[in-house]
């Protein structure tokens, strides 16, 4: 077996996807090492398939019970990557060195195990963070990965599109309503007045629904009720096949918004509470919309806010900035597999990153 390079993370899809410019990093530091992904499932599974690592693990598997517990795996499979293992990352809170521990136990000879959320870090962009743990800074390089999607991966999502009689001759708007926080999201109302404008120029938009976002979509649906929903469920290939035929898209401070980031889709990220200059993607395909800095001390100070002045963002203002970034783009629906995992043309030049204070 070749030798290898292991990485640990547990978190959510955008947590894992913001840390996709550290791995690549990992694969120039040791390009001739296997690299094995343990984290949940199913960005996990999305990136295997993408090719941006060599192997993958639940992280809820009972092949990891053993090392989370600070012993070697017992597992034969686990076991053997960690034989042949010269660096491991794990981006996880270790206070008792549990998971170190097991590390050394297994004779890692080289180690980083942090958490991205660390206050001895001092990048302040999150994905910048994941930079950090590994002795990294970002550059201009980094700003610009993009995620390839491989063709069968389109064709395998493809199905379902063509079951949702997604015309192929039309412009699609693909618009995320939910988040991973409902305190994250922008009045459902302001993105009725947003598909209705692109009704109006003949544009079709579609509401994609993920698995924790039926409450946000419902509230979308009843005030648009002739809108067209589409389920990404679990498989992420069907989201990326929805994003491959889309010239927008529109979204929250989520997970979906950082993939569409990623898949070089020019991108309309919502931002409220949520610090952009932390947590937005960033891109010349990227434009961050916010109203006012957000002045609550604490989530729940914001869940008790009426007024919301940061979700100050107006439907004009989202349709302009979605025309906008379009034009500046170029952009025709695409198959993201066209992409290489790299810097695309369309950001050859100084990356601009859009973030509009309304």
């Amino acid at each position: 077996m070749a030798r290898t390079v292991v990485i640990i993370h547990p978190g959510s899809l955008g947590d894992v996807l913001l840390a996709v410019p550290a791995m690549r990093r990992l694969q120039e530091r040791f390009p001739q090492h296997r690299s094995l992904l343990i984290s949940n499932e199913p960005v996990g599974r999305f990136l295997l398939d993408c090719r941006i690592v060599d192997a993958w693990i639940s992280v809820q598997s009972a092949a990891c019970a053993d090392l989370f517990a600070g012993s070697v795996p017992a597992s034969r499979e686990l076991a053997g990557w960690f034989e042949e293992c010269d660096c491991a990352v794990a981006w996880i809170n270790d206070e008792g060195e549990t998971l170190a521990t097991a590390l050394r136990s297994c004779g890692v000879p080289e180690m980083w195990v942090q958490s991205p959320f660390s206050s001895e870090l001092k990048a302040r962009r999150q994905s910048d963070r994941f930079l950090e743990t590994i002795g990294e800074t970002a550059d201009d390089g980094v700003l610009d990965v993009m995620l390839a999607i491989p063709a069968d991966l389109v064709e395998r999502g493809q199905a379902y599109v063509d079951r949702m009689g997604m015309p192929s001759d039309r412009s699609i708007v693909l618009i995320h309503p939910g988040s991973g926080s409902r305190r994250k999201c922008v009045n459902p109302e302001v993105l009725a007045l947003v598909i209705e404008q692109f009704q109006r120029e003949d544009i079709q938009s579609f509401i994609l629904e993920g698995p924790a976002d039926r409450e946000a979509v419902a509230a979308l649906c009843n005030l648009v009720p002739a809108a067209s929903v589409v389920v990404g469920e679990h498989d992420l290939s069907v989201v990326a096949s929805l994003l491959a035929r889309s010239v927008l898209y529109i979204g929250n401070d989520s997970g979906l918004t950082h993939l569409a980031s990623l898949l070089a889709v020019p991108t309309i990220a919502l931002f409220g509470p949520t610090d952009p200059e932390r947590w937005a993607p960033r891109g010349s395909h990227v434009a961050v919309l916010r109203g006012t800095s957000c002045a609550c001390l604490s989530w729940e100070s914001v869940a008790v806010c009426s007024e919301k002045p940061c979700f100050a963002i107006s439907a004009e203002d989202i349709v302009d900035a979605g025309k906008k970034i379009i034009r500046l783009n170029n952009t025709t629906p695409r198959n993201p597999s066209q992409y290489p995992l790299s810097r695309p043309d369309s950001c050859a030049t100084v990356p601009v990153h859009f973030l509009f204070q309304l």
